[in-house]
């Protein structure tokens, strides 16, 4: 390939997702920063280096396709789609709603679905592509308090395997990134409500991980990983083992 490799990461302003669009801005990849409701943080995040904001709501079929229409006109394909979007809730299994599943499987399992339906198109005619999907341990151990978050990282493990069985042969690797505890916004309340050092020595690394761990291995699967998919790569410091 001759051109530079064209990656799109979904939910890139903040946390995880923007820091896996800046290993790439640095890697000299041409980027899109896909952004919901965070449009200066994604443009500042843009400029520097060879980026382009890119507003996508995951849980629109509408919106992706436009966000897709948008960089296939200007820019072409993509090469590599990241499905990071996503959003958690802390509730009590109690007091789970049907909307507050609704919601949790639209973004983070079938927001994937949209993106990855949409750029596995070119991907096939192109014979190459990577897909990855930011899973999370919650969607391998369960649990307590997102019970509906844990379900909906758990069929996102599912789908990658799924879309690896069918789309290997053309050239499309899938794989999915099942981070641990990691220090982010949206991780913020959960851990405010717990004792971080009683947690950290629970963890055999006894720290909790930060974005640009999950940013490496995500540049290392799109750019090195070329004989990896249909693998979940968990990346949490050794406090599980699957």
């Amino acid at each position: 390939m001759n051109r530079k490799k064209r990656v799109f990461i979904t939910g890139a302003s903040r946390g995880i997702g923007k820091s896996i669009a800046e290993k790439f801005i640095q890697s000299d990849f041409e980027v899109f920063i896909g952004f919901k409701d965070k449009k200066i943080e994604a443009e500042e995040l843009a400029s520097t280096g060879n980026a382009y904001a890119i507003n996508i709501d995951v849980s629109s079929t509408l919106s992706v396709n436009a966000a897709f229409d948008e960089i296939e006109s200007s820019h072409g394909s993509i090469d590599i789609l990241i499905n990071n979007a996503g959003i958690s809730q802390v509730k009590l299994f109690e007091e789970l709603e049907d909307d507050d599943w609704f919601n949790m499987l639209s973004v983070n399992l079938i927001g994937a679905f949209r993106c990855s339906q949409r750029a596995v198109i070119k991907m096939r005619e192109n014979k190459f592509g990577k897909i990855i999907n930011i899973s999370s341990l919650g969607g391998q151990w369960g649990g307590i308090h997102q019970v509906h978050y844990a379900a909906s990282k758990a069929a996102l493990i599912n789908l990658t395997k799924s879309m690896a069985k069918k789309f290997s042969n053309e050239g499309i690797c899938t794989n999915a990134i099942a981070p641990g505890l990691i220090e982010t916004d949206m991780t913020k309340d959960e851990l405010s409500s717990i004792n971080l050092e009683e947690l950290e020595s629970q963890i055999p690394l006894g720290r909790l991980g930060d974005p640009s761990d999950v940013a490496s291995l995500a540049f290392f699967l799109a750019e090195d990983g070329n004989y990896i998919t249909g693998q979940t790569l968990n990346i949490n410091g050794g406090i599980y083992f699957s």
